[in-house]
């Protein structure tokens, strides 16, 4: 689960891209935004003035100043006390508009970050909305290697020693990109979607035995890295054991299975590791086998179906023999 993100934190975090200047209520930059708590209980972390439905972080635009300024004096300082009220993380004003005295005031009482920014209230919702989603969003790491390969987000994972890196930095030379070694940050963006990051004191970083810690980005240059990307696959090297591959691997669709993630079911197949297999060719197999099968083409099945047409085909005492 991610943590609480302060008024500090999400300000210094949006001050340059939304040019944002902090007016009053410098002292509730320890505010937070508990998203276990607030997503569950608000219809939205982020919108326009509100005093019903009060959002963790309000909006104030041209419109919602117009209707403060046409309430009475005595209602509007109630209404700005409601608001003040519901403790919100951040009070933002677009279009660098006038900010009245009797709102900076209570803002100031009650200890509200007030900003104040140039963009329109429509930018500032669009891109507040996008930012605090994922800033609130549930979170898990994950121990492996998360890779691009052909253009799908490829998680490798496996015992201590199983080879993880080495196979990493094979599809590194083939052409692939390196997103996180170790540990990966899964984000759940969508219902079905979780994206993979590298966390920034591993970033561009790679450990490999006998070698150390190899830098990929300065190695390989800008393309053999890549920022995140959507977790698609996950490959579990496993130690070969002749006897359980005889007895539990499905000769037709292989070792393939699921694996839960932030209640997320993740396709997974699984590599015996032993000497001599060529186990970067195998994941590069494994991937065209999975985008095939994400279009609807399954060769196990088409085997199948081609052999029961054979089967139909022969004469019955044929088929007995």
């Amino acid at each position: 689960m991610s943590e609480g993100l302060s008024a500090r934190l999400l300000f210094d975090e949006l001050r340059e891209r939304l040019t944002l200047r902090w007016i009053a209520g410098q002292r509730g930059e320890r505010r937070e935004l508990d998203a276990a708590d607030d997503i569950q209980q608000r219809p939205a972390l982020v919108g326009y003035l509100n005093t019903i439905h009060p959002n963790k972080v309000q909006i104030i635009g041209t419109e919602e100043l117009a209707h403060l300024d046409a309430l009475p004096a005595e209602q509007r300082w109630e209404t700005l006390t409601k608001i003040m009220a519901a403790q919100p993380l951040a009070l933002v004003v677009s279009q660098s508009q006038r900010i009245p005295t009797d709102l900076r005031d209570a803002a100031n009482q009650h200890d509200c970050p007030l900003w104040v920014s140039p963009n329109t209230s429509h930018e500032l919702l669009t891109y507040l909305q996008y930012h605090l989603a994922r800033a609130a969003a549930r979170r898990e790491t994950m121990h492996g290697v998360f890779m691009e390969v052909y253009s799908i987000g490829v998680l490798i994972t496996g015992a201590s020693g199983s080879g993880k890196s080495e196979l990493a930095l094979e599809l590194i030379t083939r052409g692939h990109r390196l997103v996180a070694d170790d540990a990966t940050e899964f984000t759940q963006i969508a219902p079905d979607v979780l994206d993979g990051t590298c966390p920034e004191l591993l970033q561009d970083l790679l450990e490999v035995r006998g070698l150390g810690i190899l830098d990929i980005r300065e190695m390989f240059g800008d393309t053999s890295v890549k920022r995140n990307k959507y977790l698609r696959l996950i490959v579990h090297l496993e130690r070969h054991d002749p006897q359980l591959e005889a007895k539990s691997t499905d000769r037709l669709y292989g070792d393939v299975g699921q694996r839960r993630i932030l209640d997320i079911d993740i396709p997974q197949i699984t590599l015996p590791v032993a000497p001599g297999r060529n186990l970067a060719v195998l994941v590069e197999a494994a991937v065209r086998s999975h985008i095939l099968k994400s279009k609807g083409v399954d060769p196990a099945q088409t085997f199948i179906d081609r052999q029961a047409h054979q089967m139909r085909r022969q004469s019955p005492w044929q088929t007995a023999k």
